[in-house]
């Protein structure tokens, strides 16, 4: 793990230098890398050979890879990717996640869109996931037992962190093709995938842009203004089962040792304010709604103070902005979709 930990922390300023100037100019060594690391550490495991397997197919103008890869052992990854054709060169790459109760066939949409304008889109089923989601014994779908299953065991880490871990197996993967530029790689991600990419985008500097969508957010800012159930409203099959076991009411203080077992660190040194500085200098939209109950105002606006600190500080503001959608709940609106699209033509296609 420390060889992992001091190779990712010594590329923050080396994986896009020439274009970005290295957060290690401006942020304290024992400071943002202690976060990093710290992450790091947590959702480490031991590595193991990524033996990708691949199928082409057609789907109108464009090629399609129906592919796997291994994220560590007993765990593959399935994977869509999509191009076009005959381009030929090493070319930018944009990963896109799904959201709650989503898959990668969810974001076909998207993938296509990315591709005919020329990057190479890519797409993955996040844990207990698409093709990942076997289905277990009782009454809670897969996703929702794999985290009753952490709380009771704090073995696994199904909601957000593990699905970082395959997003940077993923890049492993990426890196590997000739077709890639490994220096212009995009992530972005709805909801769910919105918060594991700004999670994965603050840990690993091979992320040279990131947007996520609908997912910005403070836990501890929801839970000390009343707002716990903002993104557990996500998880509460899980949640209400959980409680269930020390015959316990559901509030912020339960959600506290919640998330304490299922995800420690969330609302406090890996939560949104402290995660999003971290992703300074590199490029950086966040999309949201105004009225979004799933990610409050209120969390999204002391994530952006925290961020704008560290962007102006590093002299780049005008690589953070906020693209707020007027009346909008949670969802990503067309406008939202447009504006993610321009930051990765402006950030990631050659200038």
């Amino acid at each position: 793990m420390r060889r992992l930990t001091c190779l990712l922390l010594a590329a923050v300023g080396m994986a896009i230098s020439g274009r970005f100037p290295s957060s290690a100019a401006v942020f304290p060594q024992d400071s943002a890398n202690s976060s990093r690391a710290a992450f790091l550490e947590l959702i480490d495991r031991p590595r193991v050979p990524l033996l990708p397997e691949t199928k082409s197919r057609v789907d109108g103008d464009l090629s399609v890879e129906d592919l796997s890869f291994a994220t560590q052992a007993g765990e593959r990854v399935p994977t869509l990717l999509y191009r076009r054709p005959g381009a030929s060169g090493r070319r930018p790459v944009v990963i896109v996640l799904h959201g709650t109760g989503g898959n990668k066939e969810g974001l076909a949409g998207r993938l296509r869109e990315l591709a005919k304008r020329g990057f190479i889109a890519v797409a993955i089923d996040g844990r207990y996931h698409g093709a990942r989601a076997a289905r277990t014994p009782g009454q809670l779908g897969p996703y929702d037992a794999a985290i009753l299953s952490a709380y009771r065991t704090s073995k696994e880490h199904p909601f957000l962190y593990d699905t970082v871990w395959d997003v940077m197996r993923l890049i492993d993967y990426l890196e590997t093709r000739d077709d890639v530029d490994r220096g212009r790689i995009g992530l972005t991600g709805i909801s769910k995938g919105g918060m594991e990419t700004y999670l994965a985008a603050a840990v690993d500097p091979r992320i040279a842009v990131a947007v996520p969508l609908i997912g910005v957010q403070s836990f501890r800012w929801a839970l000390d203004h009343g707002a716990w159930d903002s993104r557990a409203w996500t998880l509460r099959e899980a949640i209400d089962a959980a409680a269930k076991d020390g015959n316990e009411s559901v509030g912020a203080g339960f959600m506290r040792r919640f998330y304490d077992r299922v995800a420690p660190g969330v609302y406090g040194q890996f939560d949104g304010p402290a995660m999003l500085p971290l992703i300074a200098p590199r490029p950086l939209l966040v999309v949201n709604g105004d009225s979004d109950p799933r990610t409050p105002i209120g969390g999204v606006r002391e994530c952006m103070a925290a961020a704008e600190r560290a962007y102006k500080a590093q002299g780049v503001p005008d690589r953070l902005v906020l693209h707020l959608e007027p009346n909008a709940g949670h969802q990503v609106t067309a406008d939202g979709d447009a504006a993610a699209l321009a930051w990765f033509e402006k950030w990631l296609k050659p200038s």
